[in-house]
């Protein structure tokens, strides 16, 4: 079976899905009490299940959130690996945001943990299409998660301009005559794998928060073939109306990730029909903000 590269599978479940990015973010207060009903700590697993199996079909790309089931330990880190596993096995694009970044021998290990199949040497546990990472320890400390993009056809969204409010702090800080997001905006846009034919996708992209729409139009110019991951819409708040801002030219350049915003519950005695619902109602708004947006976006470009 030929492994398409995460470019690939963008362009493809871009086009039959739309941009939504289903996030998989595991926390119990959360969600309903039926997940819980033995107690055990099994929970995880079902809800992973219960979710993936929902989602197929429906969405083309999905992103587990890391640091919620390291929170549960080894239960948690098995549910991860059986959930990409599963995601995979449904056609989904699998992105693990979990931002990592280190120098030298430790960046290539979560390099080599994530991003690199167990043919060439990995553990194949946790291997995914696309990884989340730092890079404001320096551009070095990327080069381990660049080399396995070109070794192996993965993707990377490199924190750019977050959505956090404390995110100005230093992504908005003058450096050289410049912002500290623009220039990792130059640095992302020049580290793509040289392969890639101008026409189209660089495999390493942006995370560029929703909230940030001005500075994500900006960055949005230095970047032309990078894919923006934008979280924010959602339980966050961002409008989707003006997120078309950060939009390129080309399809799947925006990816919307949403998580507690079509996860969470406030009435937690919802029965597993009624909550299933509940998400496929969440899954087909914003699917239709995304295209609305989208259309919009295209008609004024």
């Amino acid at each position: 079976m030929t492994t398409l590269s995460w470019i690939d599978l963008v362009e493809r479940n871009a086009t039959e899905f739309g941009e939504l990015v289903a996030g998989i973010d595991p926390y119990l207060p959360e969600l309903p009490a039926f997940f819980d009903h033995r107690g055990d700590g099994s929970w995880i697993e079902d809800y992973v299940t219960f979710m993936l199996e929902l989602l197929k079909g429906q969405v083309g790309f999905v992103k587990f959130q890391s640091a919620y089931f390291e929170a549960c330990g080894l239960r948690g880190l098995t549910a991860l690996s059986a959930g990409i596993a599963q995601a995979k096995a449904n056609g989904m694009a699998v992105i693990l945001d979990a931002k990592r970044g280190d120098i030298g021998s430790t960046a290539a290990a979560y390099a080599r943990a994530y991003l690199t199949p167990a043919s060439a040497g990995g553990s194949g546990d946790f291997e995914v299409d696309c990884l989340t990472v730092a890079p404001f320890m320096g551009p070095d400390t990327l080069e381990p998660f660049v080399d396995c993009s070109r070794s192996y056809g993965k993707g990377l969204f490199v924190l750019c301009r977050t959505s956090n409010p404390g995110a100005g702090w230093l992504q908005d800080k003058v450096a050289g005559n410049r912002l500290i997001s623009e220039h990792v905006a130059d640095l992302i846009a020049n580290i793509g794998p040289p392969q890639e034919g101008a026409q189209r996708l660089s495999a390493i992209g942006a995370v560029i928060g929703a909230t940030a729409v001005h500075e994500g139009r900006r960055l949005r110019q230095l970047m032309p073939r990078s894919i923006i991951l934008a979280p924010g819409l959602g339980a966050q708040g961002a409008d989707a109306a003006t997120i078309g801002a950060m939009r390129g030219q080309f399809d799947g350049d925006l990816l919307l990730p949403v998580s507690r915003g079509l996860s969470a519950v406030v009435d937690r005695n919802l029965d597993a029909d009624a909550y299933r619902n509940l998400v496929l109602e969440r899954i087909a708004t914003f699917k239709l903000l995304s295209t609305r947006r989208s259309g919009l976006a295209r008609t004024s470009a």
